[in-house]
């Protein structure tokens, strides 16, 4: 109920002032760009202790 809530008010916030939408876009955008980096650079540090053919098959 209570993401209910917040969805409701982020939806009128959105209407009441649009520009908000592009922030919120962008944030999520570079949040999930360092989240992929972070990731690439953890399977790159494991990959120099371990040889996994997953990780080649993603990260290639």
């Amino acid at each position: 109920m209570i993401t209910g809530i917040v969805l409701v008010l982020a939806g009128i916030l959105l209407v009441v002032y649009p520009p908000l939408l592009s922030i919120i876009v962008a944030t999520f955008l570079i949040a999930a760009g360092f989240m992929v980096i972070s990731i690439a650079r953890y399977n790159r540090r494991l990959e120099r202790h371990f040889e996994n053919p997953t990780i080649d098959i993603f990260f290639r």
